[in-house]
């Protein structure tokens, strides 16, 4: 005989031990099961082990969707604040990095501890290594067949994630779910990811592995001054990880290498300053120098020849490229590396109050698995934490 609960939450991540946490609190019974051995594996590796739980900077334009209206109702209901003055309440303190992002002081296994223990004491119950094997709707709400047991439950909320970091038991459960109720979905695509290359770029690129200088990088509509970071396959680090969530196929990305300056007024500068020396060794100046002496090569001007007895003007003309360098990527290093899922499940099909389906009452949709997707720097978790927060008032009943 199958198990009875109120609400059965699929996913024991972020997304899906908040939402069970919220329900409980509510006065229902709550289960959540997962595949995985342990609970919250993306929360314990979030931000190098001290979890970037979210951003104080938080706002509808920092999430890419096909509706960028979609995130706007749940991230007001729950905002980083709330967030911030939950984990007061368990006695955890934080810190600001850079760009609003905050990070637990006592590191990430003290938040995975305070989303299960809220759970717990709302009464929650959570079950690991649970494969669910299907699920079907009832005149009552859904059956789901599990690898263990079979569970009835009145609401159905799936968190199960998206397809990033497959080695962490990452699936397409939450599609597939989604597809067989007749929820169309966005196609799945890799974001925060970095960057790959072929040919003289790679290999331009590889033989300044682990070199890292502030840029601007562009891609699409977006623009984000970060740091980027070049590796044997290609580019990587902040600015192009944000910009890779806005990069499609064979299109270009942009890298100002003197972000907040003017790329002329920077050569002739270093012209005034140092005639003697070849352009090659003048950039390293203002640029790392094994990256000064690469992006010369790529400059319409002699790399050999002294600053001295070169015109401003061909330094202006040459400008362009420090300051719009445009080239096209092969690819992306793919799900094994990139941070999370861009697309999925059509917000069009849910509510964007409650993150019900429309036409499926009873099921909901949280967290990554949704096409709602943050930029870095603590973001998807606060849409982990508004999406489940939303869900969960509305199977709570209020």
């Amino acid at each position: 005989m199958a198990e009875q609960f109120d609400v059965l939450v699929l996913g024991a991540g972020a997304a899906g031990l908040f939402c069970g946490a919220i329900a409980g609190q509510h006065g229902k019974s709550v289960l959540v099961i997962d595949h995985a051995a342990k609970p919250a594996e993306k929360v314990r590796i979030s931000g190098g082990g001290r979890c970037n739980f979210t951003n104080i900077h938080t706002h509808p334009g920092a999430f890419l969707s096909e509706n960028p209206h979609f995130a706007k109702s749940a991230l007001a209901r729950y905002t980083a604040q709330d967030f911030c003055a939950l984990m007061e309440r368990h006695g955890l303190t934080w810190h600001e990095k850079t760009l609003g992002q905050l990070f637990c002081d006592q590191r990430s296994g003290a938040v995975i501890d305070l989303l299960l223990k809220e759970l717990r004491e709302a009464g929650g119950v959570l079950r690991l290594e649970t494969e669910p094997t299907g699920v079907t709707q009832t005149g009552k709400g859904f059956h789901i067949a599990t690898d263990t047991s079979d569970i009835d439950a009145k609401a159905l909320v799936i968190a199960t994630g998206g397809l990033s970091i497959p080695k962490m038991g990452a699936t397409g459960f939450a599609y597939d779910v989604a597809r067989q109720f007749g929820l169309d979905v966005i196609t799945p695509r890799p974001a925060l990811v970095p960057l790959t290359f072929s040919g003289d770029l790679k290999e331009d690129f590889a033989r300044l592995s682990g070199v890292s200088t502030p840029v601007t990088a562009s891609a699409g509509n977006a623009a984000f001054t970060e740091a980027m970071l070049f590796t044997h396959r290609g580019l990587s680090g902040p600015a192009i990880l944000q910009a890779s969530s806005y990069w499609g196929e064979t299109e270009e990305i942009t890298i100002d290498l003197l972000p907040g300056a003017e790329a002329a007024e920077v050569l002739i500068k270093l012209k005034r300053d140092h005639p003697r020396k070849p352009l090659s060794l003048a950039l390293g100046e203002v640029l790392p120098a094994r990256l000064a002496d690469m992006i010369s090569g790529h400059l319409p001007l002699p790399s050999d020849k002294r600053l001295g007895d070169i015109s401003d003007k061909l330094l202006a003309d040459a400008a362009g490229t420090l300051s719009a360098w445009r080239f096209t990527p092969t690819g992306t290093e793919g799900w094994r590396t990139a941070e999370v899922t861009a697309g999925g499940i059509d917000t069009s099909a849910l509510s964007s109050r409650t993150m019900e389906a429309k036409s499926v009452p009873g099921l909901y949709f949280i967290g990554e698995c949704v096409d709602v997707t943050g930029w870095l720097g603590g973001y998807n978790f606060q849409w982990a934490w508004a999406s489940a927060y939303a869900a969960g008032l509305a199977v709570g009943g209020t």
